[in-house]
């Protein structure tokens, strides 16, 4: 009798069923007749009028699909425009889209570290952000969560090269806070970058939504993020749409497009998401109220 190559997956149903693991997908009704507790829209922008109606004009306009990678033909003139205003919004140089969340972390992850270099991660971060630093090839320390002090401990006996401070500023799990302030202070004084998961934060803290950087103090008086730090959002919870941007200095955001492997060989956000997006963004930025 020929070998069942995956007959290993029927013991790993067992084992999940016998540990209570066992995940199932549960499609929704278009039109839900229970109060959602559950969602990332945040906002409640996923269906509001302008929102729809932009990621339809956007599909009608510019097709269903972006066509391509964004270095072919998956660019388009709302993948800039959006760029443009979420950098603006968050006090950024210069952002970049991509097609989510966790192809952001990803990308910023793998193209800002280095095999010499030093990966410090906070032990509640998100999974997409654990993936990131497996395949940055470069040293990863694990540090206990919100501790800026082992974070500067560890950083002063780091071997010389590129060190790279990541944490979850909203923690999904917990629900807390990072203590951003802090974290940003000893990266300043150890010479390392700050990279922030900002996915929970984006449209709900900070003022008029402009996210956790803001509402820690990280940003100046005039909503400036400092140049040592790069965050990640999704454009998929607050926005109420899909897609994911990094958002840092123009040269960091420059060496993204020409190094971010899930940037160069993933095809662009359809414009769909991104004309959704934007309308969205629109929407916070005209009624910061939203955020309060």
């Amino acid at each position: 009798m020929p070998h069942d190559p995956f007959a290993w997956t029927d013991d790993a149903a067992r084992a999940r069923e016998a540990a209570g693991l066992v995940r199932t997908l549960r499609p929704r009704s278009p039109e839900p007749d229970v109060l959602d507790l559950a969602s990332n829209d945040y906002l409640g922008l996923a269906r509001h009028p302008e929102t729809t109606r932009a990621a339809a004009d956007a599909a009608v306009r510019w097709g269903a699909g972006a066509t391509g990678s964004r270095l072919v033909t998956g660019s388009t003139r709302l993948h800039e425009e959006l760029e443009r205003e979420l950098a603006a919004h968050c006090g950024f140089e210069a952002a970049l889209v991509l097609s989510s969340g966790y192809a952001a972390n990803l990308a910023a992850l793998t193209a800002l570290t280095s095999r010499d270099g030093l990966l410090l991660s906070d032990a509640g971060n998100h999974a997409s952000i654990v993936d990131g630093c497996r395949l940055s090839r470069g040293e990863t320390v694990v540090v206990p969560h919100a501790d800026p002090e082992t974070v500067g401990k560890t950083l002063d006996v780091r071997r010389p090269g590129r060190a790279l401070v990541v944490s979850d500023a909203v923690f999904s799990v917990d629900g807390d806070m990072a203590p951003l302030h802090a974290l940003a202070a000893v990266c300043r004084t150890h010479g390392a970058a700050l990279l922030v998961d900002d996915a929970h934060g984006l449209g709900v803290l900070g003022p008029g939504g402009r996210g956790s950087l803001h509402a820690a103090g990280v940003a100046d008086a005039d909503g400036v993020v400092p140049d040592g730090v790069v965050a990640t959002v999704t454009l998929s919870k607050s926005l109420g749409s899909q897609g994911g941007a990094v958002l840092g200095p123009a040269r960091v955001i420059e060496h993204l497009v020409n190094a971010a492997r899930t940037f160069i060989f993933d095809t662009g956000l359809a414009p769909a998401a991104a004309g959704a997006a934007l309308a969205a963004l629109r929407q916070l930025r005209r009624s910061p109220e939203l955020a309060d």
